[in-house]
């Protein structure tokens, strides 16, 4: 038994791609502040990664759950490069931006076809959503208030507000 139709796995296939884009772009965005030596900032960021794999997964078990097909689709390189702390900073609000407007979509599908458990299954996004714009936004106006000199006074905020992970992701042995 399936529960969902073709347009429905097609759009949330596409998800499990965005999100994993999502999480390949803050890979990108911690390694920058990982070279500049902002290793809080960096472990915020790799932090992120994870939850937008996380993220992707609750798709992946939602599509095999439903009874669809899961189909990849390709996923475009990242950002590589950023001018500065603010511009990765606005590369991640812009990007929790589309992703918003993408998870919107995602609800006005679930709504058309009158998909219930598709659409309470997205509302946890939307939740989601919410936070990640209004912490990117936050970060973004402290980091742009710090200004470039003034970086590890952003390092000891996330600290303070204890949005800094306990211990940096593990990296090859």
């Amino acid at each position: 038994m399936t529960l969902g139709s073709e347009k429905l796995f097609a759009a949330f296939n596409q998800q499990v791609g965005n999100e994993m884009g999502a999480s390949m772009q803050y890979i990108s965005i911690a390694s920058y502040f990982d070279q500049e030596g902002l290793g809080g900032l960096a472990r915020f960021f790799y932090r992120q990664s994870e939850e937008e794999r996380e993220h992707a997964m609750k798709f992946v078990n939602f599509i095999v759950d439903a009874g669809g097909p899961l189909r990849i689709p390709q996923i475009a390189a990242p950002r590589a490069e950023f001018g500065s702390a603010s511009d990765a900073v606005q590369a991640a609000l812009d990007w929790e931006t589309e992703v918003t407007r993408q998870i919107y979509d995602l609800v006005d599908i679930a709504k058309e076809e009158k998909n219930y458990i598709a659409h309470r299954f997205l509302d946890w996004f939307v939740d989601e959503q919410f936070e990640e714009v209004t912490t990117m936004e936050e970060l973004l106006q402290v980091v742009e208030r710090a200004g470039d000199g003034n970086l590890l006074a952003v390092e000891e905020y996330l600290s303070r507000e204890g949005m800094l992970p306990e211990r940096p992701p593990e990296g090859p042995e």
